[in-house]
């Protein structure tokens, strides 16, 4: 298959995220800090609903339970992410940027913040498998409609970091949609999938984190769950040969 078909999506969507970003940052200053308020809430709470609907996945997994593997996985992972400081590397990687594209402010918070909103989630893994398997690019087109609202909004408030997110989202996405034609063998089916359930269920949990975030609820250390989405696999299988 054409890897510009089966990149199609993370095209459109990385060109959505730049111009959603690019006109927040023109509208920056210009808008009323209650309209930000209410437009940043109004995405907190679909994000949270993005989040809550994907973790349902994981009742669709009974044998052995996906709660239970998706809860030990969060865990492990979690202390592993803590281990490894994969936040704090994050961060690190936004002040770098941040020195190099001086007078933004908040560019850390935003950078961090917009990656994980745009790259953890069901949409943007089941959406770049389906366009690698299939050159289907539907789910990639919803979730570039999303990010590019989600880009305005959060450049407004956060400044140029949320742009550089755009980089994360083509490495990411383009990763796994060229890498998703070796997968054929083995996922034929992806939307029904249990490993494929597995992982947008544990990735819906930490959407509810960043919705929580979003809307000043609690701050969730999502960045440090990120090993759960690999780990929660074969916890899972390991389950099954004990439960």
């Amino acid at each position: 298959m054409n890897p510009l078909l089966q990149t199609s999506g993370t095209i459109v969507n990385v060109i959505a995220i730049l111009v959603g970003g690019s006109l927040g940052l023109l509208l920056r200053g210009r808008l009323p800090d209650r309209i930000i308020l209410v437009v940043m809430q109004a995405i907190g709470l679909s994000t949270l609903f993005i989040g809550l609907s994907s973790a349902w996945d994981l009742t669709l997994v009974t044998r052995p339970p996906g709660v239970i593997a998706a809860l030990l996985a969060l865990a492990i992972g979690g202390a592993l992410g803590e281990a490894l400081g994969i936040e704090a590397r994050l961060e690190r990687l936004g002040d770098h940027l941040k020195r190099r594209f001086r007078g933004e402010g908040r560019f850390v918070e935003g950078f961090v913040t917009a990656t994980l909103l745009f790259c953890v989630g069901p949409l943007a893994l089941l959406g770049a498998i389906q366009n690698g398997l299939v050159g289907d690019a539907e789910f990639l087109l919803i979730k570039s409609t999303l990010d590019g609202l989600s880009a305005l909004a959060l450049a407004t408030s956060f400044g140029g970091g949320v742009l550089f997110s755009a980089v994360i989202v083509a490495v990411y996405q383009g990763g796994v949609s060229l890498g998703a034609g070796e997968l054929a063998q083995i996922l034929t089916d992806p939307a029904n999938d249990p490993r494929v359930l597995l992982v947008n269920g544990v990735g819906g949990l930490m959407i509810l984190g960043l919705g929580l975030g979003l809307l000043d609820v609690v701050k969730v250390r999502v960045a440090s769950m990120l090993p759960a989405l690999v780990a929660v696999i074969p916890i899972w299988w390991a389950l099954g040969r004990i439960l």
